[in-house]
């Protein structure tokens, strides 16, 4: 079953940051607020900022793939499963519209999960995920808002498996990346 319509994702006209993931949880399309669930806590621990900072101080965009929950996937023991990918047909009718505002203004473009990495990078991505967050160094600037581009995988519970296989990502990419989002919020 496919919810209800309920579009989240946050906008301020003054943003410096722009996050780029998937599609809203569950958790995430019950509240109504971008990344307020687990995986939010997570981004933020990874960004070096608070609550506060990452949704009052107006610096952080956040356009998702798809704007609403996508739906469960039906499999696994409950029935509900992993989360349904975005819908296609949700970045072909709104990607463009939603990031034209942006471009020129960010800083910082922060590409989580594979399907963003996909729709920005385009044949410059790698086979993998982990092969893409492995070559962060080489992709210097988004080539849809021009800002400087760090690739990230999503900050999921689900991926806490690949965090400790590839113990680089905290060691090697989440230094710069809190030093790049101290740069671009002040």
């Amino acid at each position: 079953m496919i919810p209800e319509a309920r579009p989240v994702f946050q906008l301020p006209e003054a943003a410096t940051i722009g996050i780029f993931g998937q599609a809203p949880g569950n958790l995430v399309h019950q509240r109504g607020r971008p990344f307020l669930d687990p995986s939010g806590k997570r981004l933020r621990e990874w960004l070096g900022v608070d609550e506060d900072q990452f949704y009052e101080s107006g610096r952080f965009a956040i356009v998702p793939m798809a704007f609403c929950f996508p739906g469960h996937d039906g499999t696994g023991p409950t029935g509900k499963g992993g989360d349904r990918p975005p819908p296609k047909v949700c970045a072909e009718i709104w990607r463009e519209r939603m990031l034209a505002p942006l471009k020129g203004q960010l800083q910082l473009a922060l590409l989580i999960g594979g399907y963003s990495q996909a729709w920005h990078l385009g044949e410059q991505r790698r086979k993998t995920l982990t092969e893409t967050v492995r070559a962060w160094r080489e992709f210097e600037l988004d080539p849809v808002t021009g800002a400087q581009l760090m690739v990230l995988p999503h900050p999921s519970w689900r991926n806490t498996g690949w965090l400790k296989k590839n113990p680089w990502f905290e060691e090697e990419i989440l230094p710069e990346l809190k030093a790049r989002v101290a740069k671009a919020v002040n």
